[in-house]
């Protein structure tokens, strides 16, 4: 890092509704776009910083706790608190900087993660909810709570997820290793799918569940999965579910690279990292 310089840790909520995804891009509105200007202004720096995310999140993708990084000039009178206030009121309500501190020193928000968990949405009942719409996919016939369990199961492991993904750029591999799948049923027809992995592929949550809710309609077998995940095919697969009902949930560092002498596991327990 040049002379001068240090590097901020942030962990950011978003509501992913109107921005085209996380990362910065000339001419439209984009979460880290956002981000990097609000820095910029607050820190009084003489460009927008770089901003390193842990996970890429696609167009209409939500975030609870990405984590992100940017190395800016160190103003003389640095007030982290003052910061996150100043941010906070600028960024609010779809935006919501949760935590802004010094980096530890080799802390990297992408490449230093252990795993990332994302959460999949779903409501599941007959009649839709306007408060929910924004952040849940209605899924209005009645999903089978054991076949979408049973699955999941080809899931863990590791497996080529060509089947789930956008087609790996030149050199790339679609290789991944999921640690947890599974399903939560809630309140009043809310079904959570959760699932960690040491990284994701473009569009891999999306399209697993997808297939995983044509199994719960009985439109496809839990056998399909299996069978469809060793084709490394995305013909086979399921349409992608719509990207509103996904959200970055959390993301895990190991201890070294954090302050304290417990190892990170964020909220809960988590190439391209983005899973939307």
């Amino acid at each position: 890092m040049a002379p001068g310089h240090l590097r901020l840790r942030l962990k950011v909520a978003y509501l992913g509704s109107a921005y085209h995804g996380i990362a910065p891009q000339p001419g439209v509105a984009t979460v880290g776009g956002e981000l990097v200007a609000a820095l910029a202004t607050v820190l009084r720096q003489p460009t927008a910083p770089v901003l390193v995310v842990s996970g890429r999140t696609d167009t209409g993708v939500h975030g609870h706790g990405q984590v992100c990084h940017v190395d800016v000039v160190s103003p003389p009178d640095l007030d982290l608190e003052k910061v996150l206030r100043s941010l906070q009121r600028m960024l609010a309500p779809s935006i919501v900087v949760r935590s802004i501190d010094v980096a530890p020193d080799g802390f990297d928000a992408r490449f230093g993660a252990l795993w990332r968990r994302y959460r999949y949405s779903i409501l599941n009942r007959p009649e839709p909810d306007p408060f929910l719409a924004a952040t849940t996919w209605h899924v209005p016939e009645h999903l089978d709570l054991a076949l979408l369990r049973l699955a999941s199961d080809p899931l863990l492991g590791e497996h080529d997820f060509s089947s789930f993904c956008k087609a790996a750029a030149d050199g790339a591999t679609n290789v991944r290793t999921v640690l947890e799948a599974g399903w939560t049923p809630l309140d009043d027809g809310l079904l959570r799918f959760e699932i960690t992995a040491t990284a994701f592929c473009q569009q891999m949550v999306r399209s697993i569940t997808g297939m995983l809710v044509e199994v719960g309609r009985g439109r496809r077998t839990a056998g399909d999965v299996r069978s469809v995940l060793a084709a490394l095919d995305r013909a086979g697969s399921a349409p992608v579910a719509p990207a509103h009902g996904l959200c970055l949930w959390d993301v895990g560092y190991p201890a070294h690279r954090l302050s304290g002498e417990v190892e990170y596991v964020g909220d809960g327990v988590t190439g391209h990292t983005g899973g939307g």
